[in-house]
């Protein structure tokens, strides 16, 4: 697989494995990811205080240099939507097309995209009549890929899950080096 660039979006009170255990895997498979934040170089706590500093701000981010975007849960993505350069950054990577995957209330921050509309996804419970009124049929299963959308409900789905982003990006590799032989 040619190195992908990923952009994990960090804030306060985020979910430790939800952060952690996909850079981890990205970071096996040999992918380059940035914590993109609100803020470039700031030290977030996740819901257990355990730190991630970002990388790089949302504002300096440029979706044309990023090929998925994942959005862990927690409280995080209730900061994240507070941010005008967050929403900006994430409405930028939905219209590139880029693959798009959320865990649990990651979900939130995607209510402030289009990414939405007529495309199965699902999250944690609690915020199901939400992602709904952003025009998400949501389906109750441990992570639903509808295109470039992926999307699980809770921790306990971080396994597929990242398969299903990997797997993805290996596809969308696939892909472009067919397009190219043609």
């Amino acid at each position: 697989m040619a190195v992908k660039k990923i952009a994990i979006m960090v804030d306060e009170m985020y979910q430790v494995l939800e952060v952690w255990y996909p850079y981890y895997r990205l970071c096996e498979a040999g992918l380059d990811v940035d914590f993109v934040g609100s803020q470039a170089k700031k030290e977030y706590h996740s819901k257990e205080g355990y730190p991630c500093v970002s990388d790089i701000s949302a504002k300096e981010a440029n979706a044309g240099d990023y090929d998925c975007m994942i959005v862990p849960g927690g409280f995080a993505p209730d900061f994240m939507r507070r941010s005008a350069e967050v929403i900006k950054f994430a409405n930028d990577m939905v219209n590139a097309g880029n693959l798009i995957a959320a865990i649990c209330h990651g979900g939130w921050l995607l209510c402030s995209t289009e990414v939405y509309k007529g495309r199965k996804a699902t999250c944690f419970m609690a915020i199901k009549d939400d992602i709904k009124n952003a025009g998400a049929e949501y389906v109750d299963a441990e992570c639903v890929v509808d295109g470039n959308l992926i999307t699980a409900r809770k921790p306990d789905d971080l396994p597929a899950f990242c398969t299903a982003i990997l797997k993805k990006l290996k596809n969308s590799h696939e892909d472009t080096k067919s397009q190219r032989k043609t």
